[in-house]
């Protein structure tokens, strides 16, 4: 598979190439606060395949809670692009950068303990409290 997305403002574009890892919505707080509330929508791709073709970003890592992932967004418009978490072999695209987000097919829903009343999770997904084992 190949996704091609970038920020709103067109600045920064990226191109992320191989098969998906993994497919979901995140409900977890952190992801509440940088989607303004709403579940992280993604797509997990692995990381050789996955390279910036124009711009770059600017990285954001907590430095006040242990291995902290490290949030990629536009410097002029703000749009979160990528999320690297230490250890994962995958870069998490965010579904709203790609150019077409109709190729997400979620297939889970994850840290569904955060979930807020006005989230929705489709009929049928797989949910977990937390990440799956």
């Amino acid at each position: 598979m190949k996704l091609e997305g970038g920020c709103y403002c067109g600045q920064v574009r990226y191109v992320a190439e191989g098969e998906p890892m993994m497919q979901a919505q995140c409900h977890c707080r952190e992801c509440q606060h940088i989607t303004g509330g709403s579940p992280n929508l993604f797509i997990a791709m692995p990381i050789a395949g996955f390279s910036y073709v124009k711009g770059q970003p600017k990285g954001f890592k907590r430095d006040d809670i242990p291995n902290a992932v490290t949030r990629e967004f536009c410097p002029n418009c703000g749009t979160h692009l990528v999320t690297r978490a230490p250890g994962f072999p995958a870069v998490i695209v965010k579904v709203g950068g790609l150019d077409d987000p109709s190729v997400f097919k979620p297939a889970l829903a994850i840290y569904t303990c955060d979930a807020q009343a006005f989230h929705r999770i489709p009929e049928g997904l797989k949910t977990f409290e937390r990440l799956p084992g």
